[in-house]
């Protein structure tokens, strides 16, 4: 069987619903199912897309509607279809032990059915299951069996981070939290990367994913993945995390962690960047409200040098569009129009081209991404990073 390339970003909420019913509250209001699909088909280039709040039964009401009018059509492997666009039906879900702190776990599954019926049993445990990643009040092996008899597949979220993570704010160890059997994947987060998350040896025989956790349209593919597949559906994705049959994770696409918004150790009082996370209390104004940085605390729980198994594919750092200096909308329109998608203008499009369609700055600013030399003012405390502007 032929494999392909494809380019996925598993980590996509709603913010409502086309009528408007509020879903991930924090997220932009036109991030509607629709609009995200035909986002990451027509200005992204992406191929498989995640999108998280797919349990929401408002939601699951339009994506019902959709296949029944067909501008969606259910796989047989799984996952839906809009052109070349596949979509992974997933949720995101907060579950806490007691004496330990918060952590976010994605959950996918193949079918709108298979989502139904999981809904169905997590609106015993979640106050409201029409909003994005609520509490989850059971116990955590219930649900690790639930997923699993719903032939889905569960994933840590952003593991790192300071608020709402497996390492950042629950536990030293995954499997302090969850079955390590149980785990398909882990999801690295914006301020970290393969060879940061590589430091801890329970990791080794996981699959890394590197998702945007988009909360509005542009961000959608500021990181992604490349995965090999025979054909983007939800059983292909599967094989491609437990790298079966030639299946994998080709690349991982993401931001250089410096311009993730909780890289560094930051006061949230006085906004210095601090030069380690081991004070509870900031060395400049006093104030203890230092909001700890991926970087300390993935020095903090790692267990061995950083060692690469040898499945683990190469981390390629990208710099977004929107993440570029003095490229504004209009501009990006006309690189669109012109190049198609994000993912061309990013990796394909002749540089020369580029210069006449948007200027010798921005030209020199994606040569100096595709380069991997651009310099960046770290991101921490969460205001992210940002890409210093240079003479080109």
């Amino acid at each position: 069987m032929t494999l392909q390339t494809v380019f996925a970003d598993l980590h996509i909420h709603i913010g409502r619903t086309e009528s408007g019913q509020p879903v991930k509250i924090s997220a932009a209001k036109n991030l509607t199912f629709d609009r995200i699909l035909w986002e990451a088909a027509h200005r992204k280039g992406i191929q498989m897309i995640g999108i998280i709040d797919s349990h929401s039964p408002p939601v699951q009401e339009e994506i019902a509607e959709g296949v029944e009018s067909g501008r969606y059509r259910e796989l047989p492997g799984g996952g839906l279809r809009y052109g070349e666009t596949t979509v992974i039906l997933g949720t995101e879900i907060e579950v806490k032990n007691p004496g330990q702190g918060a952590a976010h776990l994605l959950a996918y599954f193949p079918t709108l059915d298979r989502m139904s019926r999981f809904s169905q049993w997590l609106s015993r445990y979640v106050r409201n299951m029409q909003l994005s990643t609520q509490r989850y009040h059971g116990e955590i092996s219930a649900l690790e069996e639930k997923v699993t008899e719903m032939e889905g597949l569960l994933i840590p979220a952003h593991v790192f981070t300071p608020f709402k993570s497996v390492y950042g704010s629950a536990v030293d160890r995954l499997s302090q939290l969850l079955r390590l059997e149980r785990i398909t994947g882990v999801e690295l987060g914006l301020s970290a990367d393969s060879a940061m998350a590589d430091g801890i040896s329970e990791l080794s025989p996981f699959s890394f994913l590197s998702n945007s956790d988009a909360h509005s349209l542009p961000k959608i593919g500021r990181e992604y993945n490349e995965l090999v597949v025979s054909e983007p559906d939800f059983e292909e994705f599967r094989r491609a995390l437990t790298r079966k049959e030639g299946r994998r994770v080709a690349a991982n696409y993401g931001l250089d962690p410096k311009l993730g918004k909780y890289h560094r150790t930051r006061c949230a009082n006085c906004d210095e960047l601090l030069p380690s996370g081991d004070s509870l209390r900031c060395p400049y104004c006093g104030k203890a409200k230092v909001i700890k940085g991926v970087m300390d605390r993935v020095r903090e729980v790692s267990d061995q040098p950083s060692q690469s198994p040898d499945h683990r594919p190469p981390y390629m750092y990208q710099v977004p569009l929107e993440f570029i200096p003095k490229l504004g909308p209009k501009t990006l329109d006309k690189l669109l129009k012109q190049f198609g998608t994000e993912m061309n203008v990013l990796h394909r499009a002749p540089l020369k081209k580029v210069e006449r369609a948007a200027g010798k700055g921005i030209a020199g600013h994606i040569r100096l991404a595709r380069e991997r030399r651009l310099e960046f003012e770290e991101g921490g405390g969460g205001t992210y990073g940002k890409v210093k502007s240079v003479e080109v």
